[in-house]
């Protein structure tokens, strides 16, 4: 029996969702320069699927590692943990 191994999650912000079932999150991250020591702000956008078309711009939501849905599309919707106002 083989026991399955957990999958990478990632909280970011919705910056579009203007195609049909999916969604462009943009994760921050804090990385320490090497020489100077400062840290310095990095992004990374991420395809996810959004089965129900609930995400609006402007969305915190949680996505996670899945098999691959499209070219550019590896990640699903997990949850929206806050909706925008």
């Amino acid at each position: 029996m083989e026991t399955r191994k957990l999958r990478k999650e990632k909280t970011g912000i919705v910056v579009s969702n203007g195609m049909d079932k999916s969604i462009v999150v943009e994760v921050e991250r804090k990385v320490k320069h090497p020489k100077y020591g400062k840290f310095v702000k990095k992004s990374s956008r991420f395809m996810a699927h959004d089965e129900s078309n609930e995400c609006q711009e402007g969305d915190t939501v949680r996505i996670a590692e899945t098999r691959p849905l499209s070219k550019n599309k590896c990640w699903r919707l997990v949850e929206i943990i806050e909706k925008v106002k």
